[in-house]
């Protein structure tokens, strides 16, 4: 983590400018980044990106009243122009009895060392070559025919914080991306795959020839699918698929959505909500970790949660607001941008690994239903109803056979978190994570 003093600075002379003007308290947050893309295809360059942008956004209370403005310019007439309007936009809005900074005794104080970035900038070149080597080692597998092409990007960003109740402090992250997608077969027959890898360090992403010969064969093996007939049996989520049911969980969880009365978990704290042995974590300063962040978007200490321990669920995730709101403690999850105010949300989620691997988690199982890929997004926050789209391959007695494409799943979220084992095979890819993860009974409707 890297302090920038200068801007720093320049956050707290905002807000003395505008409480000179009338704010009664407020916070600033300056976002500086940098990316750099490229895409390939057939070996040629399809797209080459480098954007830089550098955003301030100041936050001020008039009262219990609040308002938002946000500025690329930070010569010292905008910054006045800047205090100046969010102070007259906060004395003409609504009051908010729920909104305010946090307490002295609330921020972080004892900032984590969370190791979220790669200080070196690679060139356009060396992504070039990344792209160009996993779309070789894709199209050198026996059975591709065609390729979207590959992509690979770095990014990085620095994020400083100063509040009025003497918060101000800075942290930096990085992350580079590698993906590849080809197509398999001919005419009509034809199917699509696709690997990725993304990590904080150039040097936790996997090869580009593994990324491109994974993706490969993906492709060919979804090659000739046929359709199942409709029934109820055991869905197997591949853990690529699988994150997704971890991320409709956090939704479900989280403050804004316990708040406002929306959510299928809103009566669920303290119950069982999955099965006994079963535990998700966020954990916001797991080193190198994808979202990993020293404190929340409000300068508040944040820390490792269980937020499933043993099945039963202990805690939302919660910013100062939706934490008033419901008469809470703040958990420290606040995220924001430049233009908005904060809200609630996860940092490194995953769902910790279970005992057995993916293949004696299926091993009962005489027909059932292996997901590689879903499609649409037909979920009910209310309810907790769940229909989606998808393909994969289907089981049958313990063991993965023919590709099947053109499938609906359906559920409800409640049941099936109650009744979804993990393997052991969890990677940390994306931010939110999971394992390899198995439903009994869901509807799949084919033929």
């Amino acid at each position: 983590m890297n302090e920038s003093p200068d801007i720093l600075n320049l956050l707290n002379d905002l807000l003395a400018r505008a409480k000179n003007k009338g704010a009664d308290a407020g916070d600033a947050v300056h976002i500086e980044s940098t990316s750099l893309s490229v895409a390939q295809r057939l070996g040629n360059p399809e797209k080459l990106e480098r954007s830089e942008s550098a955003d301030i956004g100041l936050r001020i209370f008039a009262g219990k009243s609040q308002a938002i403005v946000s500025s690329s310019d930070t010569s010292s007439d905008a910054l006045d122009e800047l205090a100046e309007r969010a102070v007259a936009m906060a004395k003409s809005v609504p009051a908010d009895p729920y909104c305010g900074l946090a307490d002295p005794a609330q921020l972080a104080t004892d900032v984590a060392d969370i190791d979220a970035f790669d200080a070196s900038e690679p060139s356009a070149e060396v992504l070039v070559d990344w792209a160009n080597r996993a779309e070789q080692a894709a199209r050198a597998v026996y059975g591709v025919t065609n390729s979207e092409g590959a992509e690979a990007g770095w990014g990085q960003a620095t994020v400083s914080i100063a509040a009025t109740n003497g918060f101000s402090h800075t942290y930096s992250g990085s992350h580079y991306s590698l993906s590849a997608s080809v197509l398999a077969g001919k005419g009509t027959a034809m199917e699509r795959d696709y690997d990725y890898s993304g990590a904080v360090y150039a040097e936790d992403l996997r090869s580009p020839e593994d990324i491109g010969r994974s993706a490969g064969e993906k492709a060919v093996r979804r090659l000739n699918p046929k359709k199942a007939d409709t029934a109820q049996v055991p869905v197997v989520y591949d853990a690529r698929v699988a994150r997704s049911l971890i991320s409709h969980f956090a939704s479900a969880v989280n403050g804004s959505s316990i708040a406002r009365d929306t959510s299928f978990l809103k009566d669920s704290m303290g119950e069982r909500v999955f099965g006994d042995g079963i535990n998700i974590i966020d954990d916001p300063h797991r080193r190198r970790g994808l979202r990993s962040k020293p404190f929340d978007a409000e300068g508040v200490a944040n820390t490792r949660l269980k937020v499933i321990d043993n099945g039963r669920l202990t805690t939302w995730f919660l910013d100062l607001r939706s934490s008033r709101q419901l008469g809470l403690e703040t958990t420290g999850h606040a995220s924001r941008d430049t233009s908005s105010p904060p809200g609630p949300s996860a940092t490194n989620l995953y769902i910790a690994a279970g005992d057995l691997s993916p293949e004696d988690l299926m091993q009962d199982i005489k027909s059932g239903f292996y997901v590689t890929e879903l499609i649409g997004f037909g979920i009910n926050g209310l309810t907790g109803d769940y229909s989606r789209g998808a393909s994969g391959f289907w089981i049958e007695n313990g063991a993965i056979t023919h590709p099947v494409s053109e499938m609906t799943i359906a559920g409800n979220l409640k049941d099936m978190f109650l009744t979804l084992p993990p393997a052991n095979d969890l990677l940390f890819r994306y931010g939110v994570d999971a394992p390899t993860l198995r439903v009994d009974g869901m509807t799949v409707a084919g033929k």
